[in-house]
């Protein structure tokens, strides 16, 4: 689990500094997805630590449930963008919908995992 948050992480802010150089730098929220990626990419180092990584997995789940909140408005505009309607911001929707999906599998395989290691006890 501590891999798929380190690799969803790097995603992020892949995303988000894309998004910031594609848009000209025009908005700061474009860096969100970075911001969430950073976190996203500590806590998957800090769970390394067997010690650790029960609560650093925990967190990251957090921040992702937060991060799928704040980004499904995008995700709900996509279908009306990829069908060629016009929305205020398309860059904004695809950063946001890509954030979106990728939090989202974030946390369903978290939950998986912790479903999994709550059986095996």
């Amino acid at each position: 689990m501590t891999q798929m948050t380190g690799i969803v992480g790097v995603l992020l802010i892949v995303v988000g500094v894309g998004g910031y150089v594609i848009t000209d730098a025009v908005s700061p929220t474009a860096l969100i997805p970075a911001a969430i990626g950073v976190l996203l990419v500590a806590l998957a180092a800090w769970g390394r630590q067997p010690s650790a990584r029960k609560h650093a997995m925990h967190g990251a789940l957090l921040v992702a449930i937060l991060g799928v909140a704040g980004s499904a408005r995008g995700l709900m505009q996509l279908p009306a963008l990829l069908a060629g309607g016009e929305v205020a911001r398309p860059a904004a929707v695809y950063s946001q919908s890509i954030t979106a999906l990728a939090l989202l599998l974030l946390v369903v395989m978290g939950v998986r995992s912790f479903v999994e290691a709550r059986r095996s006890r």
